[in-house]
C-alpha cells in the first residue's frame, strides 16, 4: 500500500515569497507530481506548519490547492498553524474530545495515528496526559494491527542545536512509556525539521521529510540563528508492506533527464 506524506508548507496570504521561496508555487507543483506520479496513493498526511503565521489567508490557499489532489488527505497541525483558524477553513477536520487536531485512519495497511504536538504560542512541541489517554486508546483499538504514528515535532534531539532546542520538549518520556507496551508500532514519521532524516528513537524506526518550502541546513555546531537554505523541497512515498516500511524521498523540483537501459544500448549500437 502507498500513501505520501508533505510537510512544512508553510504558506503565506496572497501567494508571497517567503525566505526567498514561493511556498505556493512549490506546493502547487508538489501536487502536481504527485498527480502525474502517485495517484494510485490510498492517503496523503500533511504533518503541520500549514500556514506560516496561520493565517485564514494561508489556509484559504491551501484549500484551493487540496482541490487537486488526487486521493483523500488528512490534516496536522505544526507550531506555526492557528487550530482555530484552520478549522474555519476545513471544518471537516477531525479533533479528538479534548480539541487536539488528532485522528486515526485505518487501512489494509493497518492504522495510522495522527499526533497533534503543537503546544499554542509555542515553536517547541508537547505531549500530554490528554493525548497519552487518546493514544492509548487508538493503539488499543488497533486489536494487534500494524500501527503507524505521525507527529509533527520530533521527541528526540537529531543533533542540529538550533532546531533540537525546537523538538517536542515536554512529554517525550510520556510518549515513550504510553507507546512502550505496544509491539505493533512499526514506524514513526515527522515533520518539522526540514530536513531528510531516518533512524530510530527507543528501537522505533523513523522518518523526517523535507518541507515544501525553505530548508533548513545542516548545521551540527551552535548556531546564534536559524540557518536556512535553499536545498531542493521534497515529499515522501511511504509503501506499506507486510513485511517491510519502504520510505522514498522524493525531490520533486529535480528535473535531472532519465535514461533508460534500452536507450543506452541503443547508443552504443550508433557508435
Amino acid at each position: 500500500m502507498k500513501i505520501v506524506q508533505i510537510t512544512d508548507l508553510h504558506l503565506v496570504p496572497g501567494k508571497q515569497d517567503m525566505h526567498g521561496v514561493n511556498p505556493y508555487e512549490r506546493l502547487s507543483k508538489c501536487v502536481e507530481d504527485i498527480q502525474q506520479n502517485h495517484s494510485d496513493a490510498e492517503l496523503c498526511v500533511i504533518s503541520g506548519d500549514l500556514a506560516h503565521k496561520g493565517e485564514v489567508g494561508a489556509y484559504e490557499d491551501l484549500s484551493e490547492i487540496l482541490t487537486r489532489l488526487p486521493m483523500p488527505y488528512r490534516l496536522m497541525v505544526g507550531n506555526h498553524d492557528h487550530r482555530d483558524n484552520l478549522r474555519s477553513v476545513f471544518p471537516e477536520t477531525a479533533e479528538d474530545p479534548n480539541g487536539f487536531i488528532q485522528s486515526s485512519v485505518d487501512l489494509d495497511a493497518g492504522r495510522l495515528i495522527l499526533i497533534d504536538s503543537a503546544e499554542k504560542g509555542e515553536k517547541y512541541g508537547t505531549f500530554c496526559q490528554e493525548r497519552a489517554t487518546w493514544l492509548t486508546d487508538q493503539l488499543e483499538g488497533c486489536d494487534g494491527r500494524p500501527a503507524y504514528l505521525f507527529l509533527h515535532h520530533p521527541p528526540f534531539e537529531i543533533g542540529i542545536p538550533y532546531m533540537d532546542g525546537m523538538r517536542m520538549l515536554h512529554g517525550a518520556d510520556l510518549l515513550a512509556d504510553t507507546i512502550a507496551p505496544f509491539t505493533n508500532i512499526r514506524h514513526m514519521f515527522l515533520g518539522h525539521v526540514h530536513r531528510p532524516i531516518a533512524g530510530s528513537w527507543r528501537g522505533l524506526p523513523f522518518s523526517i521529510f523535507r518541507g515544501t518550502a525553505h530548508q533548513v541546513a545542516l548545521r551540527l555546531e551552535e548556531t546564534e540563528y536559524l540557518v536556512r537554505s535553499h536545498e531542493p523541497p521534497a515529499y515522501g512515498v511511504i509503501l506499506l508492506n507486510t513485511d517491510s516500511v519502504i520510505v522514498h524521498y522524493h525531490d520533486y523540483l529535480d528535473n535531472t533527464a532519465f535514461v533508460a537501459e534500452a536507450d543506452i544500448a541503443r547508443r552504443q549500437k550508433q557508435l
